[in-house]
């Protein structure tokens, strides 16, 4: 039976508080687990490497799973994080290519060399919707999925909301490009963007038509996913509310709301999209 699993990104837990230390890694993934994350999703540059495998053994401890984003550069770094990831036992690897060919026939050429090297290291790779990385912007992406029928993407989609300038109420065209992208997505990340910002904060009354916008996709994406997906897969959906300057601040370097407890209400709602997509498929059995 299909299952959603909800990941919270160790990025997202520093606080960047100025003057403030940041609680240590075992205290990080404490508190992940006392609120009941399938697990932890770490960034992964060859520099993060030793955190890698620092972070494991806490995470094994607590019955934590792991989940990657590579940000490799070359042929060699892509090898080494499938590898790690592979190792850890994750279930793919996320890849923001950081090399950004100008040519869509570059990027088709790249995207294809990168899919058959995860192939020949024996883990898929889902390229990530995200600002200075392969897929950069929205309409080149499309073009990859024209030219790469099994290219698969993690979708983030504050990136390209922001990246394409959209107004709400969207209009057909954009919907349709949004649709296309979410019924390619084999992963999810839980971030709220505006047309002019990245981030924004859950609760503020000026952002909650973004806030419905981004949860109407989730769901569409979530049940185009259980349409596709094998019956025993696990859906993967990862709150990651990065810490500032992706989280706005005020003039002192606090942040204009508490972060923590919105990863933990995106990770309500998804929860909630999830059980009704489960009822409505028992409904009909």
């Amino acid at each position: 039976m299909a299952a959603l699993e909800v990941y919270q990104s160790l990025w997202a837990m520093e606080r960047r508080i100025p003057g403030e230390p940041e609680a240590s890694l075992e205290a990080m993934i404490d508190q992940i687990a006392a609120a009941g994350f399938a697990g932890v999703c770490l960034d992964l540059a060859i520099d993060d490497i030793p955190l890698a495998h620092q972070a494991r053994p806490l995470l094994a401890a607590r019955g934590l799973k792991t989940v990657f984003n590579g940000f490799p550069r070359d042929d060699h770094q892509l090898r080494t994080m499938l590898a790690l990831a592979r190792d850890h036992g994750a279930p793919f690897l996320s890849v923001i290519g950081q090399v950004m060919p100008r040519r869509v026939e570059a990027m088709i050429d790249l995207a294809r060399h990168w899919i058959a090297i995860a192939a020949s290291e024996g883990l898929p790779i889902l390229f990530e919707t995200h600002r200075h990385g392969l897929l950069n912007d929205l309409f080149p992406t499309l073009d990859l999925l024209d030219a790469i029928p099994d290219l698969r993407l993690c979708a983030d989609l504050s990136h390209f909301v922001v990246d394409r300038e959209f107004a709400l109420p969207l209009d057909p065209e954009a919907e349709a490009m949004m649709t296309r992208v979410l019924e390619r997505s084999w992963s999810f990340q839980g971030r709220i963007a505006t047309n002019e910002q990245v981030q924004i904060q859950l609760g503020f009354p000026r952002h909650a038509a973004w806030e419905e916008q981004f949860l109407s996709w989730w769901e569409q994406g979530l049940r185009s996913w259980r349409g596709r997906a094998p019956a025993d897969a696990a859906a993967t959906f990862l709150c990651e509310l990065g810490p500032p300057p992706y989280a706005i601040t005020g003039a002192d370097g606090r942040e204009l709301s508490d972060r923590w407890a919105e990863a933990l209400e995106i990770k309500r709602q998804v929860e909630a999209i999830w059980a009704r997509l489960e009822a409505e498929a028992t409904s009909k059995d």
